[in-house]
């Protein structure tokens, strides 16, 4: 599904980004890093690859506008989606301003969700969507 037309970024690891079963679309983890870039959006890291500071917000739309690619050229839609899983490092922190992204992202749709607190992620990043759509046809 990440071929070289693809807009979604390359996956971390040996996975498919998508796999369907039956009318249900289940998306792998999905984090704010770009296509062809290896800087993560809002993040500065230091010469050892540790955060220095990173924009959540900036990650949050990254995050989003990833999810929409990878349902788009999977055949699906945003409002399509049915359950999200959000996994965030810093709860106590980043969650308000999640929040209320994702009140402005799902507007109309409004799948099922979940949010934890996790201590990282596989690269340095601060936040990751697992998503689940309901396609048609």
């Amino acid at each position: 599904m990440t071929d070289q037309t693809s807009r979604a970024p390359e996956p971390v690891g040996a996975y498919p980004y998508t796999r369907r079963v039956g009318n249900l679309l289940f998306l792998s983890g999905v984090g704010p890093r770009q296509r062809g870039q290896k800087a993560i959006p809002g993040v500065e890291l230091d010469a050892e690859g540790n955060i220095l500071a990173y924009d959540f917000e900036s990650q949050c739309h990254a995050v989003f506008q990833n999810v929409r690619y990878i349902l788009e050229e999977a055949g699906a839609q945003w409002d399509d989606l049915v359950d999200v899983t959000v996994f965030l490092t810093n709860m106590k922190d980043d969650f308000p301003i999640y929040n209320r992204l994702y009140a402005e992202y799902f507007a109309t749709a409004q799948p099922c969700r979940t949010t934890l607190e996790i201590n990282c992620l596989p690269t340095p990043i601060a936040i990751e969507l697992k998503c689940i759509a309901q396609v048609s046809g």
